[in-house]
C-alpha cells in the first residue's frame, strides 16, 4: 500500500520532510516551560512545518543539549505521509482496516492474487528480533537529561506526551509481541525516576494493569520516546482487538518491526526508537495526576493513577526528544483525527451502507459531534442511522450530538449543514434525545461523570408517515448552464477562481 519511501526511524521521516522543505531548525533558546507550546500552537495553526527546537532552555535556566521536535503530526499530509501514503492514498487504507475486522471470502485464485498486496502487508506484520539496536548504544539511570516541556501556566509539572506505552497481559511471554498493546497515553514526570501514567479504564495498557495487579505481581513496562512514524500511528489507530499495534505497524511501515530485548523488564521493544524508558508499576502504588490542559480546551481534576517506577533509561548516542501539546483544537490530535475520520469511512459504510460521507468536526473535540450524509429511501431512516452509529464503535459512545443530512447535503460544511437545519429540520418532531449514557468523563457538561444525555438531530427530507405536507423543490440551475458560467468567469474573471 506504500507510495512513498520507507521510514524505518523518526530520523528517516525527518530527512525526507527536510527534503521536502517540510522541517524548519530553530536555532534561538526557547523555554521549555510554556513558550515551547506557545510556538508550536502559532505554526500549526498557519499550516507549518515540522520544528526542532536545537536551543531548549530548562527551568533552571541550563540549555539541553537534546533537540525537540515538534509539530511532526501538525497537517494532513504529514499525517498521510506518516501512514506512507500520499492524502489520495487514505481511502485504500481505510479499506484495508475495514477488511481486517470483516474480511470479504477469497473467490477463486484470481481474486486470491488481486488481494496478494494485503497478503504481502500481513506477512510483513511479523517482527524481527535483533540482538543489537541503536535505542540501547547509551543508557542512563533517570529522566532528568530529557527537555521535557511544561505546555499550559495551569498544569501541574512537565508532561511527556508523545509516549507510546508498551504492555502485556501477565498470562503472556515478553515473545509473546501479538499480544502486546500499545498506547499513548499522557505521562506526567514527578520527578527524575518515577512516571505518572495515565491511562483510562477502558484502553488497552490499563486492562493488562489489572491482570497484574489482580495477581498481587509488579508489571513490566516501557515507554517508548521518538518511535517511527507507522509505530507512533499504529498505536493512536483504532484498530481491532484482536490486531496488535507493534505488528500491525509492520504493514504501514512495509517491513518488519525491529526489537530488541529490554535491558531490565521483560519485554521486546522498538529496536529504531531515539529513547526506552523502562519500569515498573506496582500493585496499588498510585499518585495524583494532573492538572493538565486536554483536547477539551479545559484542565482536567487532580486523579490517581498508576506510578512507573524507573528501572532504566536507553538511548541512542545523540537523542532527539519528541513531544506535542493537546488543547483546544487545532492541535495535532485534532489533525490527525481528521485524516482518521476519513480511514473509518469505509468501516461505517460496510456497517450501515446508505452512509454517503461522515465527519466529525475537529472543533467538536474529534468525536463529540458527529454529521452524517445518507442516501435516504424510507422513513425513520435517519434515526435508525444515529442509533446505529452510537452502537457501531466505542468511540461513538461518545458522540454527544449525530446530524443527519440528506446526500445532496455537504457534511463537511457549516453552511451547508446550518441550511438544512433550518430548512429540513422541526425541533417538536425532528430532535431524539437519549439520557444516561456513556460518556467521556472529562465533558464537565455531563450531569454525571462517565454518564450524559445524547441528541439527534434529523436534518432530512421528510417522507412518506414523517410529513403530512408536500414537501418544496429544492433550486437549482440546468447543470448546462452552471457549466457555461464556470467557463466564462474563468475565461473572463480568472481572479475569481472560476
Amino acid at each position: 500500500m506504500r507510495t512513498l519511501p520507507p521510514f524505518p526511524d523518526l530520523r528517516a521521516f525527518l530527512a525526507w520532510l527536510a527534503g521536502q522543505g517540510d522541517l524548519a531548525a530553530i536555532p534561538d533558546p526557547v523555554a521549555l516551560r510554556h513558550r515551547m507550546t506557545a510556538v508550536h500552537a502559532r505554526v500549526l495553526a498557519a499550516g507549518g512545518p515540522v520544528l526542532r527546537f536545537d536551543a531548549p532552555v530548562r527551568a533552571d535556566g541550563g540549555v539541553s543539549a537534546v533537540p525537540v521536535i515538534t509539530n511532526l503530526f501538525g497537517t494532513r499530509a504529514r499525517v498521510a505521509a506518516g501512514l506512507g501514503l500520499a492524502p489520495e492514498g487514505i481511502p485504500a487504507l481505510g479499506e484495508f482496516l475495514a477488511a481486517l475486522r470483516a474480511p470479504v471470502p477469497v473467490e477463486g485464485m484470481r481474486d486470491a492474487l488481486g488481494r496478494w498486496p494485503m497478503l504481502k502487508a500481513a506477512l510483513a506484520t511479523r517482527p524481527k528480533v535483533v540482538p543489537r539496536a541503536p535505542v540501547q548504544e547509551e543508557a542512563t539511570p533517570d529522566l532528568s537529561f530529557l527537555p521535557v516541556p511544561t505546555h499550559w501556566p495551569g498544569d501541574g509539572g512537565p508532561l511527556i506526551t508523545w509516549p507510546v506505552v508498551v504492555t502485556r497481559p501477565r498470562d503472556s511471554t515478553a515473545e509473546a509481541v501479538a499480544r502486546y498493546n500499545l498506547g499513548v497515553y499522557r505521562a506526567q514526570v514527578p520527578g527524575p525516576d518515577r512516571l505518572i501514567l495515565r491511562w483510562l479504564a477502558h484502553r488497552g495498557g490499563a486492562a493488562h494493569h489489572r491482570t497484574w495487579d489482580r495477581a498481587g505481581e509488579p508489571m513490566p513496562v516501557a515507554v517508548v520516546l521518538g518511535a517511527d512514524p507507522a509505530l507512533l500511528l499504529s498505536a493512536a489507530l483504532p484498530l481491532p482487538e484482536t490486531v496488535s499495534e507493534m505488528t500491525f505497524s509492520g504493514v504501514l511501515r512495509g517491513s518488519r518491526t525491529r526489537l530488541v530485548p529490554a535491558r531490565t523488564v521483560p519485554l521486546l521493544v522498538p529496536a529504531d526508537a531515539e529513547i526506552v524508558v523502562e519500569g515498573w508499576v506496582h500493585p496499588g502504588d498510585t499518585a495524583p495526576e494532573g492538572p493538565f490542559g486536554d483536547h477539551t480546551g479545559y484542565y482536567n481534576a487532580v486523579e490517581p493513577f498508576p506510578v512507573m517506577r524507573v528501572s532504566a533509561v536507553t538511548h541512542r548516542r545523540d537523542p532527539l526528544y519528541l513531544s506535542t501539546y493537546t488543547g483546544r483544537p487545532p492541535d495535532e490530535p485534532s489533525v490527525i483525527g481528521e485524516v482518521f475520520n476519513d480511514l473509518a469511512l469505509p468501516l461505517i459504510r460496510q456497517q450501515i451502507p446508505e452512509v454517503r460521507d461522515l465527519w466529525l468536526p475537529p472543533a467538536g473535540c474529534s468525536y463529540r459531534i458527529a454529521v452524517v450524509a445518507i442516501d435516504k429511501r424510507y422513513p425513520g431512516q435517519a434515526r435508525r442511522v444515529m442509533m446505529a452509529l452510537w452502537g457501531m464503535l466505542p468511540q461513538f459512545s461518545y458522540t454527544k450530538m449525530v446530524v443527519v443530512v440528506d446526500g445532496d447535503v455537504n457534511p463537511r460544511d457549516w453552511d451547508d449543514i446550518a441550511w438544512a437545519l433550518a430548512t429540513r429540520m422541526d425541533p417538536a418532531r425532528d430532535v431524539m434525545l437519549i439520557d444516561r449514557t456513556p460518556m467521556d468523563y472529562l465533558d464537565f457538561a455531563s450531569p454525571l461523570e462517565g454518564l450524559a444525555g445524547k441528541i439527534g438531530i434529523d436534518a432530512t427530507v421528510k417522507i412518506g408517515a414523517e410529513t403530512a405536507r408536500e414537501w418544496g423543490q429544492v433550486m437549482a440551475l440546468d447543470p448546462a448552464d452552471a457549466g457555461f458560467a464556470a467557463d466564462l468567469v474563468a475565461r473572463r474573471l480568472p481572479g475569481l477562481g472560476g
